[in-house]
């Protein structure tokens, strides 16, 4: 809790990832991938009741060995390929309310293929939100290797700029302006626009990491880059 505020600690988990097999269970160092976003959160100093969303029993049990609250199976049609992030953070407000006897006016939004953030990121997000009072707060790294200059389009088998021309010559860390892009570490979101059906709302405030905190694991290349950051970080 912080100014009054009670918070909900979300991390969503559904089976059935595509990009890497089993990916919120699967090993990373010894541990569990889910396992470092849940010792992130069980550290805050703000966050009142870490719980995982998941649809599959398999993740539910080794959470429950990591241990984290696992208070509910979240229904199939919120576990497809379709379902949106507003859907499954709905039902976890509507069940957690209802479980706990709570009022949550915000939820921490904390995704497993991040396992490089700290408990610093999930507080100063926090802080952050409380003390400018944006729609939501949204972890973000530059994008210079992913600038949208570098964004191309094929046309008639020709490469095409989606945004403007490329200029020649320039690297790309001094591509104007600087870009940034969600590396999907923590979001920090209102609860009565959730529940409006608005996830970001008009008002959506930055806080930036650093790339080595900004790892976000989709497929095995990802999953190698985030394994030799944390030996390398190890050593």
């Amino acid at each position: 809790m912080i100014n009054g505020k009670n918070i909900l600690g979300l991390i969503p988990a559904r089976g059935g990832s595509k990009g890497v097999p089993d990916k919120n269970i699967k090993p990373l160092m010894g541990k569990p991938l889910i396992q470092y976003t849940v010792e992130a959160g069980k550290k805050s100093k703000y966050i009142d009741h870490l719980v995982v969303s998941t649809d599959s029993e398999e993740i539910a049990q080794i959470c429950k060995i990591i241990p984290v609250d696992v208070p509910f199976l979240r229904p199939d049609y919120l576990a497809s390929d379709t379902a949106k992030a507003i859907g499954v953070i709905q039902h976890a407000i509507t069940t957690m309310e209802e479980i706990d006897g709570v009022t949550y006016d915000l939820v921490v939004y904390l995704e497993p293929p991040n396992p490089l953030r700290l408990v610093e990121d999930i507080d100063n997000c926090i802080d952050l939100f409380v003390k400018e009072e944006p729609d939501c707060v949204v972890s973000v790294q530059e994008a210079n290797q992913f600038h949208p200059i570098l964004m191309k389009t094929i046309e008639n088998n020709r490469l095409k700029p989606i945004w403007k021309e490329e200029p020649e010559g320039v690297p790309r860390q001094l591509f104007s302006p600087t870009a940034y892009m969600r590396n999907g570490a923590v979001y920090v979101f209102r609860k009565e626009l959730i529940m409006d059906g608005i996830l970001y709302g008009n008002n959506v405030l930055p806080y930036i990491m650093p790339l080595e905190r900004s790892v976000c694991i989709d497929d095995m290349m990802d999953w190698y880059v985030a394994e030799a950051w944390m030996k390398n970080n190890n050593n």
